[in-house]
């Protein structure tokens, strides 16, 4: 009987040491929207002081590697689907491809900034719209490969004998952090499209 108490209260920790966690990632994508708002906000004021943007045709790599990651938030939105009907093999398959998408995303993203380089639109250089370029892309790349994290945790947990509840919390941290970044590359390309 003391044993079963135990497995209890150890079964009540596993889901409300989840909060805190929870909190603090929330904590870290209003942070990155606040960052990325100055980015953004910094060059209207550059564009505005200067009259011009970055003067920019933008890469198709960038047009390609939005509609791959909108691709990877469906897959995303179906792996959690699967999980909560209980299709372990689906929710593996839907994680997998949101893996390969988010590296597809990352390969598109090296791509643009090659094809930036190639027409001297170089990082350093003379108009801070151009670099601005390739800072948002490059620091939205790195909070892509901080949601593959929460991807790989998730993908892990589905071959791991978790619980319920400890596998739904895991995906659950993976959705927030992935269709953020989603909508935050949305953003940013359509800032980048309406300013060039």
């Amino acid at each position: 009987m003391v044993h079963t108490l135990k497995e209890q209260d150890l079964g009540y920790e596993a889901v409300t040491d989840t909060k805190p966690k929870k909190f603090v990632l929330w904590l870290f994508v209003v942070a990155s929207t606040i960052m990325f708002g100055g980015f953004t906000s910094f060059y209207i004021v550059f564009a505005a002081s200067k009259g011009k943007g970055h003067g920019l045709v933008l890469p198709e790599a960038f047009m390609y590697s939005t509609l791959i990651l909108i691709g990877s938030s469906v897959c995303l939105f179906f792996a959690s689907k699967a999980l909560k009907s209980g299709n372990k093999g689906m929710q593996q398959l839907f994680l997998w491809a949101t893996a390969a998408l988010a590296l597809t995303f990352g390969y598109l993203q090296v791509d643009a900034w090659s094809a930036l380089f190639r027409t001297g639109a170089t990082l350093v250089n003379n108009n801070a719209a151009i670099s601005l370029i390739y800072i948002v892309s490059g620091m939205h790349l790195l909070h892509i490969l901080g949601g593959l994290g929460f991807i790989f945790s998730s993908l892990a947990g589905s071959y791991m004998n978790l619980s319920a509840a400890r596998a739904k919390y895991r995906m659950e941290l993976a959705s927030i952090f992935w269709h953020f970044i989603d909508i935050l590359w949305i953003y940013l390309y359509v800032f980048l499209l309406l300013n060039s």
